[in-house]
């Protein structure tokens, strides 16, 4: 082997908090990039903020430093560790921007530092868009007519010269951050400001339309000596202007002749060379005119992408661990294949079966925004599916998204609906069909490929003639292999429900096949069980251990389970399999590192509904299943999978249903004499009205078994109690109530992690919200430990915590929210799984707490735990979580939080004090800090006199102030000069103009209650439009101050964990 010898010493960036665009793909691609590099003897170094991070536990690097990836403190790092050498290319895009900023600067030439996977000439000739059409000119490639421009008024000539529509792309951004498609002059121009404002260099490409055409992908590697391969194909099924991560996609790509596909290949290979990639992957995106076969080259990532983890996992093939080790000096052939132990990595992989993934999205989050798809990102998951044949594995995919156990559902659909692209689109073509359709008209209206559309249109057709001729006429074996889950067939009929399809399929021993995913159709014998299934031959015998678990893990991304929940998966797979057991992983989202092919030792890459869950467990037979660790998912399928025989490991149904039914839990508080806020359930308006009385507004209302505060709302009068019956009342049942509780206003929230086992608990951490009561747990900032809580409350939580632990029979995870108003605790509500915050309360103490968690679902002793139950309090750094948002990817989003969860990632802030910890959330959580200017103040009535000490400060700090006027009136009363400003109904120029001018550097803006929310949207769109913070909570705003105020004396240091 031919490692750099002179190499002893490497940094890794990380991709910071999830956001759309940049998600958990990159946790996977860096644990096995620095897995990888340590097996091979280097230091490795690695620097990420994101704590809910596998990559960012203490093994996984020689150091690992949960710091802002900012030139600042990665500076601070970089001196502190003296490395040989920087790899950027597998944090995504910031680690990119990142990497060339420290070039720039100097820093890296200073300190003797060497980019490895992608110099910075590479990065510019890819990233910067007009090099990079330099660099297809020299290769003869074909790319769509373009013009970059630096300034507005060379986009407006730009767009008079190329005509509408028009798609625009900011040079150096993420998931199509500030790009998107125009059709008119006055589009264009909002469009075209955004992304000049979004581009790190202020530059855009602008770009005539390709819409319509067919989008593929090439995810490709090479290595110092020259060899090139391309690791997998992938074609969108939407045409050309969806971005490819929102679009649904298909590997390998179908539609392409032998000839077609060959010429794409060598033009991939002359583009890679002439960038200048000599070690690593990449990965570049094509367009091709459906109707004469043209193709045009549209971008390149020169680095680790999104798209490889899908190819990663599509094809077996480590994208991130080989790149890593080219970078480091090896070539393909000098790396083994890992999956059959007996190729060389240099061998292109080949697929006998076909994989589709498909986007989650989360419109239903964001109130007031459109369902619609464009070339800038927006969805916040995804779900892979594998099947022999694209019908299969779209069904499946389609079920993956745990949207409904019914993938193509009927629905209504209009013309607009079919022709403009939207996440639900693949179903309007689905009832179109139904509906009389033909695939000509349907091509016509959507340009979906028309080969596609007859996949669809199979699948529609079975459909129709199975309802015609009856249940026990049904070919039921033709039905699995179309991909048609046990649901679908049974809401066929009337009479039949989904239990009735599955006995009778077993009954007639109709069974998938668990085939392995090999990266080489077969060709060699895989050594890595890493399985799907299909229907498509005859049932084999699995041969499992018999110390077996099944783990289910938590499905595709989405707002409220993210990659909090795959960590927890992760580490129990490693504890399980110390406690002596084979572990089995049942996951569908390939950007994970828990469907690493190497992570268990048993990997089922298939839905996680009742029926794919089933076949899995009867095919193992492990000794139980495990529920705790991927969110709400695994939860809901407790009881069908209990009812079936399979045991439950860890808390049982029952101690389940005391946290979950809303009902059970308020008794149980009651005999342990526990304050609750006063509640009532109730089933439709009339009966809420009454309970509206006894309980006094402000209220909150929630439906039962949610998760991220789904359809959770305050409700402040009887007109918005009615409101939300109106629009969630199909949600509320006998069965499902309503929950209605006591809004606890000006309360302080707290979230509570412990795990107990036979004889014993522990309290992991007790994390104090900053923002008060009314914020979601996932959408609040959080300090630990705590820093306004007395010592006696906490004492009093942490007793309080244990006994309701003890009561419930909890074996395992249990995770409580409480709040804490005059020093009198009210219970909240309790989650008797893993939560969102055990990572953060993992890396902020360094208590084991998953591992034990393990080993308390086993029910071992206190004499038998591997680890010692060390107390929370015994911390040496104050840590801060941070929250991310995706309101920029949202035009119509509003920025203002409630109990509903909106935040898409978390970073983490560790310091030696309160505010060093605040200003590194703060900036690891993208929010700019201001150094002067003018801070825009918009104050309800109550929240004003706790803001004048605040309003102080900011005027100390060099800050002037200014106010609509009710707010600047009693900043003027005490004593501070405020400008008034006009409210937007008073006439102009008003306070949004004045934002919108670049007067403002700060807004301070607090509201409650539907009118006054709505009256003060503009303020808010307007900060986020432009970049400026904008704070909607008092006691946020007093932390952000704080944070400022430490930032502007430049006092902080870097600390590993």
């Amino acid at each position: 082997m031919s490692v750099n010898k002179n190499l002893k010493k490497v940094v890794i960036f990380g991709s910071g908090p999830i956001v759309i665009g940049q998600a958990c793909e990159f946790d996977y691609s860096g644990t096995q990039a620095c897995k990888a590099l340590m097996k091979e003897g280097l230091e490795v170094i690695l620097i990420n903020s994101n704590p809910a991070t596998i990559m960012t536990d203490p093994e996984i690097a020689t150091r690992v430093y949960v710091e802002p990836l900012k030139k600042p403190f990665v500076k601070k790092i970089l001196e502190k560790e003296r490395p040989d050498a920087v790899i950027p290319t597998l944090g995504g895009q910031t680690a990119l921007n990142l990497a060339l900023d420290l070039y720039e600067s100097g820093i890296l030439e200073a300190l003797n530092i060497e980019l490895l996977g992608a110099k910075p000439d590479v990065i510019r000739r890819a990233e910067d868009r007009a090099e990079f059409c330099k660099v297809l000119d020299s290769v003869g490639a074909k790319y769509p007519k373009s013009i970059m421009i630096k300034t507005f008024e060379q986009g407006l000539k730009a767009g008079e010269s190329l005509g509408f529509p028009l798609i625009l792309r900011p040079n150096y951004t993420l998931g199509g951050g500030g790009g998107g498609i125009a059709y008119s002059l006055e589009e264009y121009k909002i469009k075209l400001a955004a992304g000049l404002h979004e581009s790190p260099t202020s530059e855009v490409l602008v770009e005539e339309s390709i819409l319509g055409w067919k989008e593929f992908e090439l995810e490709v590697m090479r290595d110092k000596a020259g060899t090139f391969v391309v690791i997998c194909s992938i074609e969108n099924i939407d045409p050309c202007g969806v971005h490819t991560g929102d679009s649904i996609t298909v590997a390998p790509q179908q539609t392409l002749t032998d000839v077609q596909y060959q010429a794409m290949r060598d033009e991939a290979q002359k583009i890679i060379n002439a960038v200048g990639v000599e070690t690593g992957g990449a990965n570049i995106q094509f367009a091709v005119n459906p109707e004469n076969g043209e193709r045009v080259v549209i971008e390149m990532n020169p680095r680790v992408s999104r798209s490889s983890a899908l190819a990663s996992k599509a094809t077996g093939f480590p994208i991130a661990k080989i790149a890593a080790l080219l970078a480091v000096g090896y070539t393909l052939d000098q790396i083994q294949n890992d999956i059959t132990k007996s190729t060389p990595a240099c061998f292109e992989p080949a697929l006998d079966y076909v994989v589709t993934k498909v986007p989650r999205f989360a419109f239903e989050k964001f109130s007031g925004v459109k369902d619609s798809l464009t070339t800038q990102m927006k969805s916040v998951g995804e779900a892979m599916g594998i099947g022999r044949t694209f019908k299969e594995s779209l069904q499946k995919a389609l079920i993956s998204l745990e949207k409904t156990d019914i993938p193509l559902p009927y629905i209504q659909w209009t013309e607009e609906q079919l022709t403009m692209p939207n996440s639900q689109r693949l179903r309007y073509i689905a009832q179109a069909l139904r509906d009389g359709l033909s695939i000509e008209e349907l091509y016509e209206k959507t340009k979906v490929t028309p080969w596609f559309l007859e996949q669809i249109n199979d699948i529609i057709t079975f459909e129709k003639e199975c309802k015609e001729i009856g249940f026990s006429q049904i070919d039921l074996l033709k039905a699995k292999r179309l991909g048609f889950s046990d649901a679908t067939i049974a809401s066929w009929f009337d009479d039949v429900d989904e239990k009735q399809v599955r006995h009778h399929r077993w009954q007639n021993n109709i069974h998938p096949r668990y085939y392995q995913v090999d990266t080489c159709a077969a060709e060699f014998s895989a050594e890595t069980p890493y399985y799907y299934s299909t229907y498509w031959s005859q049932p084999i015998d699995l041969k499992s251990p018999k110390k077996t678990v099944v783990l289910l893990g938590s499905g595709p991304n989405r707002i409220g389970q993210g990659i909090e929940f795959d960590y927890s998966c992760v580490r129990s797979v490693q504890q399980f399999q110390r406690e002596g057991y084979k572990v089995v992983m049942v996951n569908s989202n390939p950007e994970t590192v828990s469907t690493d092919y190497d992570t268990s030792d048993l990997l089922f890459f298939e839905p996680l509904n009742r029926e794919c869950v089933l076949e899995i467990l009867k095919v193992t037979q492990p000794e139980g299943f495990v529920a705790q660790l991927g969110g709400q998912t695994p939860i809901n399928l407790v009881p069908s999978l209990i009812d079936e025989g399979f045991q439950l490991i860890g808390s049982s149904k029952e101690s389940i249903d005391l946290a979950e039914d809303r009902g059970q839990f308020i008794n149980i508080c009651k005999e342990l004499n526990f304050k609750i806020p006063n509640s009532g359930l109730a089933i439709d308006l009339a009966q809420a009205k009454k309970i509206a009385l006894e309980v006094g507004y402000p209220i909150i209302c929630r439906p039962s078994y949610v998760l991220g505060g789904r359809r959770m709302e305050i409700v402040e009068n009887e007109e918005e109690l009615s409101s939300y019956f109106y629009r969630h009342g199909s949600y509320i049942t006998q069965e499902n109530p309503c929950l209605m509780d006591q809004f606890l206003d000006k309360a302080l929230e707290v979230d509570v992690d412990l795990v107990r086992g036979k004889d014993w608990s522990l309290i992991g951490g007790i994390i104090e919200h900053i923002e008060r009561a009314g914020v979601h747990s996932g959408d609040s900032m959080g300090v630990l430990p705590p820093q306004r809580l007395k010592k006696e409350v906490i004492t009093a939580i942490e007793k309080l915590s244990v006994q309701l632990a003890d009561k419930m029979n909890i074996f395992g995870f249990l995770n409580l929210q409480l709040a804490i108003r005059n020093d009198e605790i009210y219970m909240l509500e309790a989650n008797p799984r893993s939560s969102r915050s055990v990572p953060f309360i993992a890396k902020a103490t360094r208590i084991p707490l998953v591992d034990l968690g393990v080993q308390g679902m086993l029910q071992k002793g206190k004499n038998e735990l591997s680890y010692p139950l060390n107390d929370w309090k015994d911390m040496s750094y104050v840590c801060v979580k941070g929250v991310v948002f995706p309101f920029k990817k949202f035009q119509e989003a509003d920025s203002i939080l409630g109990p509903e969860m909106k935040s898409t990632g978390e970073s983490m802030g560790r310091g030696k004090d309160y505010s060093e910890a605040l200003l590194k959330a703060f900036i690891s959580s993208e929010h700019s800090m201001p150094y002067d200017g003018e801070v825009f103040i918009s104050l309800r009535d109550k929240d004003k006199d706790d803001f004048k000490d605040v309003a102080s400060e900011l005027i100390n700090m060099g800050y002037s102030l200014s106010a609509t006027q009710g707010t600047a009136k009693y900043l003027i009363e005490q004593g501070m000069p405020c400008l008034v400003v006009k409210k937007v109904t008073e006439g102009r120029p008003h306070c949004v103009d004045r934002i919108r001018s670049g007067k403002v550097a700060m807004v301070i803006n607090t509201t409650s209650g539907k009118t006054s929310v709505d009256a003060s949207f503009s303020i808010r769109r307007s900060c986020i439009d432009y970049s400026i913070p904008c704070i909607t909570e008092g006691d946020a705003a007093r932390s952000f101050v704080m944070a400022i105020k430490r930032h502007f004396s430049r006092d902080f240091d870097t600390y590993s964990l």
